[in-house]
């Protein structure tokens, strides 16, 4: 653990030091671009290669798609807590992002001319869903939610299988209930050289979404251009800013909840009022750390991923917070301070409000998305949304009379840009 306070002369150096994101290693980017120059090359072959050398999967190319009939099937396994669990949280979300749809509009400019804007679904959508030890089944309701809202025709999913080129059933029985029918048992970097370039047996997509580890960014990161990607996201963050109306055994149990990752680069931080808060809360971490299945990891991330802050009062906290940009920002405060601090703070990718809100109900139910912006990235970017799925295109119409109007400006800017064609095209109209 970094212990750190608003009062050191190095407190801006120490924790600009601490919550900085380094670039891929070029071990790894080299790694990738070879994999991804070989799936373009060779399209099935060198992802059925892949998924055998990564992920120990025998698959054949005519293996890589999950027939419908399995994701069928695999719903039909669900308990049934775990399909009210999914339906209910499925019901949450979809709320939310409806709400989120834009409306197409028209109207006038100053000349007269109608102008406005649509809104169409991006056609072929790809979204990456984690599996391994952890199959992350919330992130299909996620990502296949917010497409399937915005009207997406296309979404194909992509998704690593085990040694024996299974997918997690549940993860299958989820994407069935939000009505998927395109899955691949691919991950890793041959999933997204697939959707970036096609192969014989995938059809290439427009754009590609969902979290991944190093190398699932990095490709992401290479293969922008040919694709649209939604983000890059990378290690999960939580920040909790407390007074003392904060509950320890509250702050605690959600740190050590996104600890819990365990892939070793996650960042916790905890921004206190008093250095009495911040040992109430470690002693808690010490005595639910018992508690878990997954201590071993936890305490890696604890070890060298939590920071814990201790301010001067919440001014600093939130200068701290806008300075950080967490993923997550648990904000257990006053009332009254809570209401100030949702004003100043500006840059967190999902904000959670008082003591009974934990940041696992976002993860799970909650509504909003939990794909993320992090490493600092929530300064420009935002949670995925239902817009992100979509496409906005502007419309103009000018007529007889509203041309000679427009002309009168064009003309100007042509020769001020020294395009006489472009003035000439209105003028001949004129």
């Amino acid at each position: 653990m970094l212990l750190l306070s608003t009062t050191s002369k190095s407190f801006a150096d120490e924790l600009a030091a601490f919550c900085s994101a380094a670039s891929a290693p070029k071990e790894i980017q080299d790694s990738v671009a070879a994999i991804l120059a070989d799936v373009r090359a060779r399209g099935d072959e060198a992802v059925v290669y892949y998924a055998a050398k990564f992920d120990g999967a025998k698959l054949r190319a005519r293996e890589i798609r999950v027939k419908e009939t399995d994701l069928a099937a695999a719903a039909k396994t669900l308990a049934a807590a775990e399909r009210k669990a999914i339906l209910a949280a499925h019901e949450n979300i979809a709320a939310y992002h409806r709400k989120n749809l834009p409306a197409g509009w028209l109207g006038k400019n100053k000349h007269g001319a109608e102008v406005g804007e649509k809104f169409d679904p991006i056609r072929r959508v790809g979204l990456y869903i984690p599996g391994g030890q952890v199959p992350l089944v919330s992130t299909v309701l996620m990502t296949a939610t917010l497409a399937k809202t915005a009207g997406c025709p296309e979404i194909a999913v992509f998704t690593p299988s085990d040694s024996s080129g299974h997918v997690a059933p549940a993860l299958l029985a989820a994407l069935h209930l939000v009505g998927v029918t395109e899955v691949y048992r691919v991950g890793g970097v041959q999933a997204v050289g697939a959707m970036a370039y096609g192969t014989a047996s995938i059809p290439a997509v427009d754009k590609c979404f969902g979290p991944g580890n190093a190398y699932v960014c990095e490709a992401k990161r290479q293969v922008f251009g040919v694709i649209g990607v939604d983000s890059l996201p990378g290690p999960s963050e939580l920040m909790v800013i407390a007074d003392e109306t904060a509950r320890a055994d509250y702050v605690a149990a959600d740190l050590l909840a996104q600890a819990e990752h365990g892939s070793g680069r996650e960042k916790i931080y905890l921004v206190a009022t008093s250095r009495e808060i911040i040992d109430a809360v470690n002693a808690e971490i010490d005595a639910q750390l018992k508690l878990i299945t997954r201590a071993g990891k936890t305490q890696t991330v604890l070890a060298n991923g939590y920071a814990a802050i201790e301010t001067a009062g919440l001014a600093e906290a939130a200068q701290v917070a806008n300075y950080v940009a967490p993923e997550h920002l648990e904000i257990i405060v006053k009332p009254a301070a809570e209401k100030k601090l949702l004003r100043e703070i500006t840059t967190a990718g999902a904000i959670f409000l008082g003591n009974h809100t934990p940041t696992a109900l976002g993860d799970f139910t909650a509504g909003p998305s939990h794909v993320l912006p992090t490493a600092r990235t929530a300064r420009f970017s935002s949670g995925l949304r239902v817009t992100d799925f979509m496409r906005r295109t502007s419309i103009v119409r000018y007529g007889p009379g509203t041309v000679k109007k427009g002309g009168e400006v064009t003309s100007v800017f042509a020769a001020m840009e020294k395009l006489d064609a472009h003035g000439r095209s209105v003028k001949i109209r004129c």
